[in-house]
């Protein structure tokens, strides 16, 4: 029998249930929690859903250790077939970047060019363990609002496994993330700003598509509290190969990357700060950490979610395409985790984002793209002390 989450508002799910029932039913904020587990790491492995197996959910629910090392197993194979490989521990090395020692995670080169596919990956392990309890092969339609990493990544794991997917796009979507999804078998659905309607689009055609019946199947915690288990072995990875570092610029879009990392350094006992970067042209997460200030407290601003986030406008703008959510749908776990480890947020210059990406790539010789460069630079603007340990995340390559 699957285990019910504890929603941010105090209800109980059920134990099939994705996201908190009274989602939209108030103003309150409601994402689910997932346990945060004891320390533990298979040395033997490099696969990090077999290295950290003992932290995921998924693995708990399974309750059948020698059956998930073989399904991780199994689905990893899959995915290599599909994206040409499958999933290893990403490379961390030191680099100097600006006149500063900056600790670097290297994403770019993992499944589907991002971090993003940790987190698909890690629900649809959910996913597989669910259907070996109902012992039925009944597979619902899985649904995603992007129009990149995640909408590729989400593709790459669906058709590892041949389930079904329908993807929700703006109408500004690259035509080459397009053709690869329809490579992947992935259902396009392009949706049109609409007039008087508020947000992004294609996150509320998802939202409907949800609310029909479909698996929300992306990276935000508000829709599917799992996607957050898998996201955190990227934080695990980061915990056990930079133990000394004493901060993290994170870059934030919905904000399911920067609650997963945090989370994964929690759990492995860094002393890492959580900095939270968003550039000038879509920064709602810091504007939500000022108003939160205002209103008392976090508990507070959780009751009245509406009074501390609500969609950026106008049309958000930058050259980091990809953390351009309307909102940050993470945002009460993200403020949560800057204010417990003394970070903060950052809101970046336009300038800044291009020239920290190309110093980025200069120094590392890695080919990040802007998106996934944004947290340096954070790093950059921010401009810790000389004696600071700061790490920051190359999270996707510039396709």
């Amino acid at each position: 029998m699957a285990q019910g989450l504890t929603c941010s508002c105090g209800a109980v799910t059920a134990g099939d249930a994705w996201a908190c029932g009274n989602r939209g039913v108030d103003d309150q904020d409601h994402v689910l929690a997932l346990p945060m587990l004891e320390w533990s790491v298979d040395t033997s492995s490099k696969q990090p859903f077999v290295r950290y197996r003992k932290m995921l959910w998924s693995w708990v629910e399974a309750d059948d250790d020698g059956w998930f090392v073989d399904r991780v197993g199994r689905l990893d194979a899959a995915v290599a077939g599909v994206d040409g490989h499958g999933f290893e521990v990403t490379p961390c090395s030191e680099s100097l970047i600006g006149g500063r020692n900056i600790t670097v995670k290297d994403e770019t080169n993992n499944v589907s060019g991002s971090h993003k596919a940790r987190h698909t990956f890690g629900l649809m392990l959910h996913l597989l363990v669910r259907e070996r309890r109902a012992g039925s092969a009944g597979r619902p339609s899985l649904a995603i609002a992007s129009c990149g990493n995640a909408a590729v990544a989400a593709a790459v794991v669906a058709a590892a496994e041949r389930w079904p997917l329908t993807v929700y796009v703006p109408e500004v979507a690259e035509a080459a993330v397009v053709a690869r999804l329809r490579e992947l078998d992935a259902t396009v659905e392009f949706c049109p700003r609409i007039d008087g309607e508020e947000g992004d689009p294609s996150y509320l055609r998802f939202r409907e598509a949800v609310r029909a019946g479909a698996v929300p199947f992306g990276c935000q915690g508000p829709d599917n509290g799992y996607t957050i288990d898998g996201g955190r072995t990227l934080g695990y990875e980061l915990a056990e190969q930079a133990p000394d570092i004493d901060r993290v610029y994170v870059q934030v879009g919905g904000g399911a990357l920067a609650a997963s990392v945090a989370q994964g350094l929690a759990i492995g006992n860094s002393q890492a700060a959580l900095m939270a970067v968003q550039t000038e042209g879509c920064a709602p997460l810091a504007r939500a950490w000022d108003r939160t200030a205002e209103l008392g407290g976090l508990d507070e601003a959780r009751r009245q979610r509406a009074a501390v986030m609500w969609p950026w406008t106008p049309t958000p703008f930058s050259a980091a395409t990809g953390i351009l959510d309307d909102e940050t749908y993470d945002w009460a776990a993200v403020t949560e985790a800057m204010a417990a480890t003394g970070g903060h947020p950052v809101v970046v210059p336009e300038p800044v984002v291009t020239d920290a990406c190309e110093a980025g790539r200069a120094a590392t010789g890695i080919n990040v793209s802007p998106t996934g460069s944004a947290g340096l630079a954070g790093l950059l603007c921010d401009d810790p002390p000389p004696e600071a340990k700061p790490a920051v995340l190359f999270t996707g390559a510039q396709r």
